[in-house]
């Protein structure tokens, strides 16, 4: 868990998860926003605080971002405090739906762009009519939208790069200057990289996560580009040859040992990250944003890191490309007292000045294409940002909570053995359909 850091005027704090709901009532009920004042003629004054909830603000890298941000607010409203509460990630969304349910959820909450975000769309403020001014500055916006208009402003950029040891290739007698391109060249790395006695992928699938890496993360090399756009605007065909062949390719490296013991068992966070960094690993399906990237790699590995775009897998795919999108955004609750002032709160959060900090310090790659992106001198972060040009977004963020939840639950059973493609792809069809009227 984060350690708690506390600054300036704003207060944070970080609830413990406790094991019940009524529990949880009691854990978010002490780090709820506070109700606005009556103003003596029966309407509301302005509140005299905002809460604010994410799982960043405990984090000493991002310490000056939060002030930079807090700073940028308080010009505009100097009477009004601000507490960020840093939750823990693991039960972040559990935390914040019981609080929404229970009345007394934050004024500002921190979302993934995607499922979570759609999912608790109801019970945020519609941001349309406000984000008109940043919409130049800002990109990601496709990931904090759903069909009843804009629900967060995004912050950072993320997406699935493959990064890999270049140590580990060496070791497997491998030329560390070409990562896998096809489909034979990865089977004949893997082949190698086990051989010599290390995991070809460090992977963690103990809550279901891993697998969202792998069709996210393959599906460019996979999915010819009508097929691609086509199931992020809704025209998800489960049966297809290429979601099978991801599916299969999810199998086919449990089977033949390339992943590391224990995959269902490993966490995806951090487990599975600290293998790679640890060079137990020649592969890693990483992210772009502040947290399993280059910069945490690179610690690490130093001069070793490397990164490639995913390996061409069908023939019906000329040219690949990272898949990236919006990766995190701030959203405004519709039980706030005033969403205005809220939104100001937000509006700070994502101001040019706060996210040149956040992307200083953290290493992610801000939302904002007038920030310039970190890694200045690393040949490993030049690679990213050249290949965003070409992204497009991630293919699981397109589904639903539901199917997202069955998903999990499945990839674990077909690493076991407990069911098969076919019927597992038959059960993600129908929740899709179902949820995605």
């Amino acid at each position: 868990m984060p350690q708690d850091r506390r600054h300036a005027s704003t207060r944070r704090s970080t609830p413990y998860i406790a094991a019940a709901a009524a529990s949880l009532l009691v854990a978010t009920a002490s780090a709820c926003g506070a109700a606005a004042p009556d103003d003596g003629s029966g309407g509301k004054a302005a509140p005299r605080q905002l809460v604010v909830w994410d799982w960043k603000s405990g984090d000493a890298n991002a310490k000056e971002y939060f002030e930079k941000a807090e700073a940028d607010f308080k010009k505009k409203h100097p009477d009004i405090e601000v507490e960020f509460v840093a939750q823990p990630y693991d039960h972040y969304y559990t935390l914040l739906g019981t609080a929404i349910e229970s009345g007394k959820g934050p004024d500002v909450a921190l979302f993934n762009g995607g499922a979570q975000l759609r999912e608790r769309a109801g019970s945020l403020v519609v941001l349309d009519g406000h984000v008109r001014k940043l919409r130049d500055r800002l990109t990601g916006w496709e990931a904090f939208e759903d069909k009843g208009g804009t629900y967060a402003v995004p912050v950072t950029l993320q997406g699935f790069p493959f990064y890999y040891n270049k140590a580990v290739y060496k070791k497997a007698g491998l030329d560390p200057d070409a990562p896998p391109k096809t489909l034979d060249q990865l089977v004949k790395v893997c082949q190698a990289i086990k051989k010599s006695g290390s995991s070809c992928f460090s992977l963690g699938n103990k809550e279901g996560l891993g697998i969202e890496f792998f069709l996210s993360g393959f599906a460019p090399g996979v999915f010819p580009p009508k097929q691609y756009d086509a199931w992020l605007a809704g025209e998800r065909d489960w049966s297809s040859p290429e979601v099978r062949q991801i599916f299969e390719l999810w199998v086919r490296g449990k089977r033949e040992g390339w992943y590391n013991d224990g995959v269902n068992s490993t966490a995806t966070f951090m487990d599975q990250y600290s293998k790679f960094s640890g060079g137990e690993g020649g592969n890693v399906i990483g992210l772009l944003s502040d947290t399993a990237h280059w910069k945490s790699f690179g610690k690490y590995l130093g001069k070793n890191l490397g990164v490639y775009d995913p390996p061409l897998l069908s023939p019906k795919v000329a040219e690949s490309f990272l898949p990236a999108e919006g990766g995190i955004g701030y959203g405004v609750l519709k039980r706030t007292p005033d969403a205005d002032i809220a939104y100001d709160l937000v509006q700070s959060l994502a101001s040019s000045g706060a996210l040149e900090s956040f992307a200083d310090g953290t290493g992610a790659i801000a939302a904002d294409t007038t920030v310039e992106p970190p890694g200045k001198g690393s040949s490993v972060a030049g690679e990213l940002v050249a290949s965003l040009k070409t992204s497009k977004p991630l293919l699981h963020t397109a589904l639903s909570a539901k199917t997202l939840d069955l998903l999990h639950r499945l990839s674990q059973e077909l690493l076991g053995g407990d069911v098969s493609i076919d019927a597992a792809l038959a059960q993600l069809g129908k929740s899709d359909r179902q949820t995605s009227k």
